[in-house]
């Protein structure tokens, strides 16, 4: 499903080249959990903004099913970033003037999917994560686990083939972050392939591979 080949990201500094990624070669396949670990400064986040479609200042090879990311413009991978990915964020991202309901339709929006089929969509997903008592509620009104909970169902929507997921237990509480752990086992069990950054072993038991990041170099 998705496969990088000599990825590389670099920055001029004033002593020369500084490589944040060099060299990265690695395959994901449809239906992986793999969580990628490593140190501060690894070049974790970097990748996962890589593999999402977000960063595109990089050199290699990337394919992502049957299109090569390399040799699409920018707004072509825009384009796919919103068709093919969810991403749940360490920070939650929700936007603060639109209530949760709301939320939710954004990845929607971008799809041109008609209203009705939206708005039955959004019912389906606030009843799939027990939020609907939360719908007409603003994100400053929800507590922090419920705000994630709310980023994932935004993430999923649209049912993403790839969800990244970068610290996303980060902000919560342990059993919080336990709740929204197994949330991600059992959309991954449903056909989800998830691709999480984190520096908890605990949370990378729920994957089934570890990729390991030092100094920008797989090891």
């Amino acid at each position: 499903m998705i496969t990088l080949r000599k990825i590389e990201k670099v920055v001029q500094n004033k002593s020369g080249p500084y490589y944040i990624l060099r060299g990265i070669d690695l395959q994901i396949a449809e239906g992986d959990f793999v969580t990628i670990m490593g140190p501060s400064g690894a070049g974790k986040s970097s990748l996962l903004s890589i593999i999402g479609l977000y960063d595109h200042d990089w050199s290699g090879e990337y394919q992502l099913g049957d299109q090569a990311v390399h040799r699409l413009a920018a707004k072509k991978r825009a384009e796919l970033n919103k068709q093919t990915i969810g991403f749940v964020f360490q920070q939650f991202h929700l936007l603060d003037d639109l209530t949760v309901a709301e939320n939710l339709d954004i990845p929607l929006s971008y799809r041109n999917i008609p209203r009705d089929e939206r708005a039955s969509l959004v019912a389906d997903s606030l009843d799939r994560f027990n939020i609907v008592g939360k719908k007409d509620l603003f994100p400053h009104q929800l507590s922090g686990g419920q705000q994630q909970l709310v980023a994932v169902a935004r993430a999923v929507i649209a049912k993403p083939k790839v969800l990244l997921a970068d610290e996303p237990t980060g902000n919560l509480h342990t059993d919080q972050g336990r709740e929204i752990m197994q949330l991600f086992k059992k959309l991954n069990e449903q056909g989800t392939t998830i691709i999480q950054v984190t520096h908890s072993e605990e949370n990378a038991s729920y994957g089934n591979r570890i990729i390991r990041l030092k100094d920008g170099v797989m090891v």
